[in-house]
């Protein structure tokens, strides 16, 4: 899965980009399009990998109030 992922990601945005320089529209693009392969990334790591993951997640959008 982490392969297919890697390569999903390289291949997917690969695409995105030059749909965005060449400067044909993007807009029919679904947003879970840039996303998926994202997934199989996240389900091809270890498991400790994936709580490392989900840990880095909470933290990053939890916001801690400043005393």
């Amino acid at each position: 899965m982490l392969i297919v992922g890697i390569f999903g990601v390289i291949i997917i945005y690969g695409g995105f980009l030059y749909l965005q320089f060449s400067g044909r529209s993007t807009a029919a693009l679904p947003w879970f399009l840039l996303i998926s392969p994202w997934i199989c990334v996240y389900f091809g790591l270890t498991h400790v990998q994936q709580v490392g993951v989900i840990q880095w997640f909470v933290q990053k959008f939890t916001f801690k109030k400043k005393a």
